[in-house]
């Protein structure tokens, strides 16, 4: 029986046990994509069962995406295989059983806070997991172990945007909805990579901007990124310098008369105080053009277009979130649509673009330290009353938590003794990572649940929890437009992995809270989670955004036929709704959103004549975090292969710096080595890491160490955009590469990046000390048996082996004291595996085949896997003058569309116009 809203606490399991049925061949299943919080549908059709072989497609019944997918939704089917998977419990590095394991960690956590206190234990949780795993484990650390030291990795990337709509609307409410992209006149992205980052959206924006060549597209950020494809206007903005350019748009809204003064009155307060204040510092446009560096042309334009179209939309993202002035930069932006009555009307308003695909869902059941479930806060008595007797709770916890960046430097100090972290990799991804490294091998006890075996984070556990992964789970997510969507489970668990939710209630129960976590489905668990939406929501004093209570009563049919919807889904509108405040309705105490007095600051840790340049990081177009997902499919590595460090032209020349060279970053946090990379689109004195490379895959390639460690003093969330940096070219003796049919440890050298292959895997190194290349070659690829060929100029430094079995090629090695010596990559690597026949043998130790078409070049179109040579030859061969043409003669560019900035660049370079 489903818990119905009447029990409050006290959740009542199905009497049998519900396992989702797994998919048998030629069923096709209706999920929800794994990546970004676009939220995409996705159709799974499994094609062999044992085989793991499962056939990807778009949804075009999802309103998400109407059926497209990117590079990664794309390839979601080539990484459900077995390889790298946890697959069993383990305690201090034995395999034990579920039952020991949970015996175990119950116990540690009993010791622990018996010992230290309840706040000496600590959960750090993820977007990755589903709103049912998020939910128990909110429940258990804050409802019964009585600590708020729960925090999550979205504190990284969405925490100021939840913080700025808190303070303004009283709720972190996100007012719109996609269908709105299609409506608006005018689109500002700000801090937004969108085409790489949410391409979905962006080619949705793309399509309309075709169909009405009039909608206007204004891209804010200091980079000039292929978003840039669209933009009538980019401002490439000093960075850190969002708040004066909102504050000086506000001043000039005002000045203009283009306030709406009946929605100020009725539905607002504080729009005199806030615009006071930003006159103070951004009262004209020459001073705004002065703080952030564009032209007063520029930003007069901006303005003007921002006056003149009612139907406005603002979206943001990372840029702007994550600042030590990020929630103010998102306060500064919500107080121009708030002043203009832009807001929950179709067309209009301000849109966080959520990074993670759960976490909006992680939000919503209170993932955050400082949050309890239902959007209810810590520090409210009424809220802490309401879930205390819901839950039937012992022992609440009555204080916010450690956000994630405090929690692990808490863990580092000894005042946190116990971490459990679920479905992360914080070596990897915090600020200052190797000081989170070093906390987490000091701890007492590490425990992680997780799918996969071996990350960064995991070599430093004590006790290794296997969770099932896409395609095994079962449970909701909610994207950022709050829609939310069913994960399904359509491939069988491998080993003895469960669902984090069981993982975590039967913690729960083997700590002595047996009735409150005797969870026997996600069903049950969403049936609660919805009831505690609803329970005494319908107060003026207490009413909340969040509530889904007229989905409370959905049965386990119900529940898995649950079709995708917009929260709040309130009894008596169970199709939910679109857009908020159209009409006020704030939730706040009067009902009133709340403008803001914002004081722009510059970020905190500025450059200096030891570190000048700024760091910036962020995502690239094929991969997603840590590689953990996308790093298991050769074609989403093939695009950008190694961890790269992108400057403006004239930085490299200043520096010394050659494109493809390697360069070593150094902040006063740590250090790295990556390869350089020429952007027209970087401003000077910046550079821009990709943040996905781990030590698993690299020896020196984490950008995490650089990162500096300052937050928000509202949100928390890292300076991730704003590090300074000092950059230095880092000459190696010796460089090369290695071709091998199979994986291997990474190679101990001074630099070495693992790349995955179609047919091998092939290992970048370099290393400081001059070697006898003939001793690296008997290290990597030792003569043993088959046929080898080898070529030595020693005076030259040059060296070359390949190994050949049964006449196929299993290894080739390549070394140079100069990288130029080196040849491409990508031919050599076709021919992994394959038998050669003798041409091809004369050529292989040259890299360069007899027949030139044969060489594809690197890989621009990563869903189709279409290479630069390739595209070079069918522009030249066929005449072809646009992206268009290209897509018809290869396919390129016709899938998610993020490679067709690159297509135009190509179209260019070879003398053609687009």
């Amino acid at each position: 029986m489903p818990l119905q809203p009447e029990t409050h606490g006290t959740p009542v399991a199905p009497a049998v046990e519900r396992i989702p049925l797994v998919a048998a061949a030629g069923d096709t299943v209706h999920t929800t994509c794994a990546y970004c919080g676009v939220g995409c549908g996705v159709l799974a059709t499994v094609e062999d069962v044992d085989a793991r072989q499962v056939r990807i497609a778009g949804d075009v019944e999802h309103p998400a995406n109407l059926g497209r997918l990117c590079s990664k939704g794309s390839s979601l089917g080539e990484t459900v295989h077995l390889e790298g998977r946890l697959l069993h419990p383990e305690v201090h590095g034995q395999r034990t059983s579920w039952d020991d394991a949970l015996a175990a960690v119950a116990a540690e956590i009993r010791r622990v806070q018996a010992e230290h206190g309840r706040d000496a234990v600590a959960f750090y949780v993820s977007g990755q997991l589903l709103t049912e795993d998020y939910y128990v484990a909110n429940k258990l650390m804050k409802g019964f172990l009585g600590s708020a030291n729960i925090d999550t990795n979205s504190r990284l990337c969405m925490s100021s945007s939840v913080a700025g709509h808190k303070r303004a609307f009283g709720s972190d409410t996100v007012p719109n909805c996609y269908e709105d992209l299609e409506l608006a006149d005018l689109i500002v992205l700000t801090g937004s990579n969108t085409a790489w980052c949410h391409p979905i959206l962006f080619q949705r924006i793309k399509a309309e901007k075709q169909r009405r060549p009039e909608l206007r597209v204004v891209n804010i950020d200091p980079r000039a990124t292929a978003t840039n494809e669209i933009a009538d206007l980019h401002l490439a903005l000093k960075p850190g310098s969002d708040v004066w350019l909102f504050n000086g748009l506000l001043v000039w809204l005002a000045a203009q008369g283009s306030i709406d003064h009946d929605y100020l009155s009725r539905h607002t307060s504080g729009f005199e105080a806030a615009l006071a204040e930003a006159a103070v510092t951004a009262g004209s446009v020459l001073q705004v053009a002065e703080a952030t560096g564009l032209s007063e042309a520029d930003v007069l334009t901006f303005y003007r277009w921002f006056a003149d179209t009612a139907r406005t939309m603002t979206l943001y993202s990372q840029g702007v979130n994550q600042s030590s002035a990020g929630t103010d930069k998102v306060n500064s932006l919500l107080n121009c649509h708030l002043a203009t009555g832009r807001i929950g009307k179709p067309g209009c308003g301000p849109f966080s673009l959520t990074g993670q695909p759960n976490a909006m869902g992680g939000r919503e059941v209170g993932g955050l330290a400082n949050q309890l479930a239902a959007h209810m806060e810590i520090t409210d008595p009424r809220h802490r009353d309401l879930v205390q007797r819901f839950w039937q709770a012992p022992a609440l916890a009555a204080d916010n938590g450690l956000k994630a960046v405090d929690l692990f430097e808490a863990v580092h100090s000894g005042r946190i003794k116990l971490v459990w972290i679920m479905g992360t990799n914080p070596v990897v991804s915090l600020p200052d990572a190797d000081r989170v490294k070093a906390a987490l091998a000091g701890a007492e006890c590490v425990i992680i649940s997780d799918c996969i075996a071996d990350t960064d984070t995991n070599r430093l556990a004590h006790i290794r929890l296997p969770a099932r992964g896409w395609g095994e789970k079962d449970g909701t997510v909610t994207n950022s437009e709050r829609r939310i969507s069913r994960q399904r489970a359509f491939l069988p668990a491998p080993g003895e992995a469960m669902p984090d939710w069981w993982i975590i209630a039967r913690v729960g129960q083997a700590l002595g809270f047996t009735d409150a976590f005797d969870f026997r489905s996600a069903a049950a668990i969403f049936a609660e989670h919805a009831a505690l939406s609803g329970f005494e929501n319908d107060a003026d004093s207490v009413r909340r955004d969040f509530d889904i209570s007229a989905l409370a009563t959905l049965d386990a049919e119900a529940y898995d036929q649950l079709a995708p919807v917009q929260w709040p889904v309130r009894r008596g509108r169970p199709d939910g709704q679109a857009r908020l405040f159209a009409d006020g309705g704030f939730f706040t105490a009067d009902r009133k959103a709340r403008l803001l007095p914002v004081t722009p600051r510059a970020p905190r840790n500025a450059t200096c004549a030891e570190y000048p340049f700024v760091l910036n990081t962020g995502r690239i177009r094929d991969q997603w975090h840590t590689m953990t997902r996308t790093g298991l499919t050769p074609r989403l590595l093939a695009h950008l292969s190694e961890p790269f460090a992108e400057l403006h032209p004239d930085d490299m020349a200043a520096q010394g710096l050659v494109d493809g060279g390697l360069v070593a970053l150094r902040s006063r946090w740590g250090q790295m080595l990556a390869r350089v990379q020429a952007g027209g689109g970087q401003q000077r004195g910046t550079v821009f890491v990709p943040m996905h490379w781990t030590g698993a895959l690299s020896s020196q390639g984490r950008v995490g160490p650089l990162v500096n460690p300052v937050t928000d003093p509202v949100s928390g969330q890292p300076e991730n955009k704003h590090t300074p940096v000092a950059l230095s070219p880092w000459q190696p003796a010796w460089q090369g590469f290695w071709l091998n049919a199979e994986a291997v440890e990474l190679p101990e050298a001074d630099y070495a990046v693992a790349v995955r292959g179609d047919t091998a895997w092939r290992y970048e190194l370099a290393g400081l000390e001059a070697a006898d290349p003939q001793v690296l070659a008997d290290r990597w690829l030792p003569v043993t048996d088959g046929e080898w060929l080898e070529y030595a100029d020693l005076a030259r430094g040059l060296y070359r082996r390949a190994c050949l079995r049964d006449g196929r090629l299993v290894g080739v090695l390549m070394l140079a004291r100069d990288a130029a010596a080196l040849p491409e990559r990508g031919w050599l690597a076709s021919q992994m595996g394959q038998v050669l026949d003798a041409e091809t043998r004369r050529g292989l130790l040259s890299g360069r085949p007899a027949d030139p078409a044969s060489d594809v070049g690197r890989t621009v179109c990563a869903c189709f896997g279409v290479g630069e040579k390739t595209i070079r030859r069918a522009i030249a061969a066929e005449g072809l003058d646009s992206v268009a043409a290209i897509g018809r003669c290869l396919k390129a560019g016709t899938n998610c569309g993020s490679c067709q900035p690159e297509l135009k660049q190509i179209l260019a370079t070879c003398g053609e116009s687009s």
